[in-house]
């Protein structure tokens, strides 16, 4: 191992190679800013260019610093116009557009990044350490194991749901799951649900639902509420650095999720959206009683958790990739057939075979996560002061990103008049108190959830896997924990109000 590291360290440190993590880094942290434009198309784009560099040490190194830089960049349209376009930027916008709402919005840029870079370092550094050891644990599991963690994924509606909305925040799951359903199935290769319309075939697309439910709202709000566009600081962009106080804070939180998401990262299938929903649920839930009220109101930590999460799940993500082939997502699909077509082929020898590739790969994100840093933070102010721009310019560029992602992410005019159609849905929703971040996990879980249950209905014969398999008990044991949880809380409270009451 120790051989390998040294190899891989004159690798990565080459003057190509840290050209290419410098590049890398750029182009996906631009393009991650851009709703529509995710890792996924920037990197089926780059591959071409990748194949041409010849050097596959170089190429993956710089299909790399793409994919996690625009992780690391999605974050910005998130904050600053509620536009998440990439799936593992929904939660960081639950509480850092209400920061920037606050005339916050450097400091939640500031977080971002510091979390960012402390997510994607940790998870380099298990990567390199645990990277074998956690193949083997990858393999334990099955599909029985993946649908009980898409779950305890959606059990984390409980962490969404403010004070006596839980039964709206369940309504909501189950109209995301609902909707999870429309286009082909998993048991039978038909389209359903689809009222007959051809761009249907394929189901809704999450860019357009993303931005139905949070970038096109808003720009309602804006116009029929002109008072909301206003902020603590607008015209001025302040609070750039986090006091002592709320660096304390973030800490354990960040080395909590950095850990938790890696680990969930490293399951072939689960990647840094589900760390994203876990981490921020998992915060709220333990976070003491008076500091959960401000989750979603613009608490550092609400912001904090899942973007450490989300950039050590996509750490995390090249253990079943390198070390046993499996891609864990769409993005890591798509990076597997750019080592196929580098004529490099990942598994359990690419570490013996080609130690240089290997190595390199997991160096070159440590270095990667360094240089985005430097790159981001003197950029803060800059980019923050997109929130200093008159509402009356505002608008109508919160709603040219909107339809620009929902089009590019289907290609097809029929999406934007779901979007529009889908806009109004969720604004009449937002009028009246329902939350639809819950609608948005369920939608993003329940394709998964459903391919996995039936896969394990067809495995098992029934429903008898959940009995046969300790794992899966285990996990969704940790789902009913998860939603009871809240709950138990809220009662306890209760009843220590009342007992206040009676006493006095």
């Amino acid at each position: 191992m120790l051989e390998g590291i040294m190899i891989g360290l004159g690798t990565a440190f080459s003057l190509t190679n840290i050209l290419m993590v410098i590049g890398g880094c750029l182009i996906g942290t631009f393009i991650g800013m851009l709703p529509g434009l995710g890792p996924m198309s920037i990197i089926a784009i780059m591959i071409p260019v990748a194949i041409s560099i010849g050097d596959p040490s170089a190429a993956l190194i710089l299909l790399a610093g793409v994919y996690y830089g625009a992780i690391f960049g999605g974050s910005t349209s998130s904050i600053l116009i509620n536009a998440p376009g990439v799936a593992s930027t929904v939660a960081t916008s639950f509480d850092g557009y209400p920061l920037a709402r606050q005339g916050k919005a450097g400091k939640a840029l500031t977080v971002a990044a510091i979390s960012s870079f402390c997510g994607g370092t940790v998870g380099a550094i298990l990567l390199m350490i645990f990277a074998p050891a956690l193949a083997s644990v990858a393999l334990l599991f099955h599909s029985a194991e993946y649908f009980a963690l898409m779950v305890v994924g959606l059990s984390a509606i409980a962490a969404f749901a403010g004070s006596g909305q839980v039964g709206k925040a369940l309504l909501m799951t189950l109209l995301g799951l609902i909707m999870a359903t429309v286009g082909e199935g998993a048991l039978f290769n038909l389209p359903r649900f689809t009222m007959g319309i051809m761009d249907l075939q394929s189901g809704f697309g999450f860019i357009t639902l993303a931005m139905a439910m949070f970038a096109l709202p808003e720009a309602m709000y804006l116009v029929l509420d002109p008072g909301r566009s206003k902020t603590e600081g607008s015209g001025e962009i302040k609070d750039l650095r986090i006091t002592r106080d709320e660096a304390r804070a973030i800490a354990p939180v960040i080395g909590r999720q950095s850990v938790q998401g890696f680990l969930i990262g490293v399951l072939p299938g689960a990647g840094a959206t589900i760390a994203s929903f876990l981490g921020y649920a998992v915060e709220r839930n333990i976070a003491p009683k008076e500091e959960q009220e401000q989750f979603g109101k613009g608490s550092v930590k609400g912001l904090a958790a899942p973007e450490s999460a989300n950039n050590a799940a996509c750490t995390g993500s090249f253990v079943p990739l390198l070390t046993l082939g499996i891609p864990g997502s769409g993005t890591t699909a798509i990076l597997l057939g750019a080592l196929i077509a580098l004529n490099v082929s990942p598994g359990p020898r690419l570490m013996l075979d080609q130690p240089e590739i290997f190595w390199a790969v997991i160096i070159s994100m440590y270095v990667g996560n360094v240089i985005l840093l430097i790159l981001n933070l003197p950029l803060i102010p800059y980019i923050a002061k997109v929130l200093a721009v008159p509402r009356n310019y505002l608008i109508p560029f919160i709603l040219f990103f909107t339809l620009m992602g929902a089009y590019i992410g289907q290609n097809n005019a029929t999406e934007l008049l779901i979007l529009v159609g889908l806009g109004i849905c969720a604004t009449i929703l937002r009028f009246a108190d329902y939350p639809l971040a819950p609608l948005l996990i369920g939608f993003i879980l329940g394709r998964m959830l459903e391919d996995n249950f039936a896969r394990s209905m067809q495995l098992y014969d029934g429903v008898g896997f959940i009995l046969e398999r300790p794992m899966t008990m285990g996990l969704l044991g940790l789902a009913v924990i998860l939603v009871a949880l809240p709950s138990y809380r809220a009662r306890r409270a209760r009843l220590r109000a009342k007992g206040v009451a009676d006493a006095d």
